[in-house]
């Protein structure tokens, strides 16, 4: 079965809570994976940031609840159902949701709830986004991270389809070095050596000393024809008469599946770099680009609070 999102698990988690006893997220859990019928793979599936998707969703669907009074911490990882939480099980609805806590804001007496100062309705309902996706905030944030990369990622590569074969090749130099290869404190003219020889661009030091060296050929091809297996047979034939192990063929387009076959097995060490990986990379090692924003995200130290 498919990860449910958060908001589909706040009836499971609310039931679970129904006979007033404390709870904790730990003691659910397993409780709320076994309705589900998640896979240990499910349970392992997990967000950029590291954290599991389930247990995050999980984790989302109890904010939820609480901000709308139907669940209340009794103290630090443990909480119990409200009286608010027992009499919305027992309208017996088939689900609850953001838009179904939304009808919770108000108190007995008609006052608004105390979410906090700065919050808006938004943040007890949802905005339309996390209504439609079921998504938590960190998936939001997520997907939204992964979608300006792509177009990052996307402008980088018509950019250097665009640029001239010299400046793609200053362009191969530069991320090289940001990789850690050769040695940055030398100009690139030294850290690089051009060769133009036999089917090979360049040579550059795998490590500072030079100990072991990749040979490279670079390929700025416009008009988005894959590269198959002859070109890749033309640059390990050079790496061969070179005597060399290594080597690296980058290019703005994309590799044929016969070119990528023909690596596999070589006694030489052959490494495909095609468009899309190499717009990642100089994103990755920051060449070519800049950081617009950055947004730090935080969570609560547990560790600080505990009293000696």
């Amino acid at each position: 079965m498919a990860i449910p999102d958060f908001q589909s698990c706040m009836l499971p988690l609310l039931e679970l809570c129904a006979d007033g006893k404390e709870k904790s997220m730990k003691e659910l859990a397993p409780d709320l994976a076994a309705k589900f019928k998640l896979s240990t793979n499910d349970l392992e599936t997990r967000l950029r940031s590291g954290a599991p998707v389930f247990s995050n969703r999980i984790a989302w669907a109890k904010v939820y609840l609480q901000k709308a009074g139907l669940i209340e911490p009794v103290r630090r990882g443990v909480f119990q159902i409200t009286q608010i939480g027992l009499s919305a099980l027992a309208e017996k609805p088939d689900h609850i949701n953001t838009k179904y806590l939304k009808k919770f804001k108000e108190d007995e007496e008609g006052k608004e709830k105390d979410i906090g100062e700065n919050e808006s309705d938004e943040n007890l309902g949802g905005d339309d986004s996390t209504l439609e996706t079921g998504k938590t905030p960190d998936e939001l944030i997520s997907d939204g991270y992964k979608f300006l990369r792509a177009e990052l990622a996307s402008q980088l590569l018509e950019e250097m389809r665009g640029c001239s074969w010299q400046f793609f090749e200053k362009l191969v130099i530069d991320l090289l070095l940001a990789m850690g290869y050769g040695d940055s404190k030398m100009s690139s003219s030294r850290a690089f050596a051009t060769t133009r020889d036999g089917g090979v661009d360049g040579v550059i030091n795998e490590d500072k000393l030079g100990l072991n060296v990749i040979y490279t050929q670079a390929k700025k091809w416009n008009d988005g024809t894959p590269i198959g297996s002859p070109e890749i047979q033309k640059f390990v034939g050079a790496l061969h008469g070179k005597k060399a192990k290594k080597g690296v063929f980058i290019t703005t387009t994309r590799f044929t599946k016969d070119a990528k076959d023909f690596v596999e097995g070589l006694e030489v060490r052959v490494i495909l770099i095609d468009g899309e990986r190499l717009a990642n990379l100089m994103i990755d090692h920051n060449v070519g680009v800049s950081i617009r924003d950055t947004f730090t995200i935080k969570r609560m130290d547990s560790d600080y609070f505990i009293e000696e």
